[in-house]
């Protein structure tokens, strides 16, 4: 079994005015002496355990509700997979490819996803718990109705993602571009946005309470917020 470190129980990061968000408790997963994939299609509810996928070809394949413990997947193409309900635990995802990844109502815990490119990835109704994203460049990540929790998104970027009706409790963005989010019906806990090198969103900028961000995205932001309560700016002069 992997063995991994989480930092402990995770500190608390000073925000202006005094107040405080609790970091998130990042996956450091150190895999053990991995067996080389011996090919052959994914199987539905199939067991996946201490094994390295290297430049496979999933395309098109069905592993819905399989499990992958302590597994490496590297350089592996995942367009129209189907992995709804699967379980990926103590593992490395590095260079995952494709559009259309079905990971809908997923588990992933103590997992990294290093220089992905994906879009269209379904997550919905997912578990993401100590999830690392970093690197990478990710389209239309549907995490509708997700749950994450201790998950830090790191130097990728995230074109129009949807966290419609998500919960994200102490979730991180760090270095990373956010294009068009959507936060409609989002509950945010300890979400630190302060570090993100771009926040554009679209959608559900009311919902950023128990959130935490920087002076100048609140500059940026000031626009949709006052869209949001109905307030309208007009620089115009008064006329007397």
């Amino acid at each position: 079994m992997a063995r991994r470190a989480t930092g402990g129980k995770g500190g608390t990061r000073g925000a202006g005015g005094g107040a405080g968000v609790k970091a998130a408790r990042r996956p450091e997963v150190r895999l053990p002496p991995l067996e080389p994939f011996g090919g052959g299609e994914l199987e539905p509810d199939g067991d996946y355990d201490g094994l390295e996928f290297r430049q496979a070809d999933f395309a098109g394949q069905d592993g819905g509700g399989a499990r992958f413990m302590d597994c490496a997947l590297t350089g592996c193409a995942l367009d129209e997979t189907r992995l709804h309900h699967a379980r990926v635990l103590d593992s490395v995802l590095t260079g995952a490819r494709g559009v259309g990844t079905d990971l809908a109502e997923s588990t992933l815990r103590d997992v990294e996803v290093v220089d992905a490119r994906l879009g269209g990835v379904q997550l919905h109704g997912a578990v993401l718990e100590r999830v690392l994203v970093r690197g990478g460049k990710i389209d239309y990540l549907n995490l509708r109705t997700a749950r994450l929790k201790d998950v830090v998104f790191q130097g990728c970027v995230l074109v129009e993602p949807d966290f419609g009706g998500a919960r994200l409790e102490r979730v991180e963005f760090v270095d990373c571009v956010l294009k068009g989010a959507d936060l409609t019906g989002a509950t945010l806990v300890d979400v630190d946005l302060r570090a993100a090198a771009e926040l554009d969103i679209a959608r559900g900028v009311d919902r950023l309470s128990g959130a935490v961000i920087s002076p100048a995205q609140l500059l940026d932001l000031a626009p949709a917020l006052a869209a949001e309560r109905g307030i309208r700016v007009d620089g115009g002069a008064v006329e007397g």
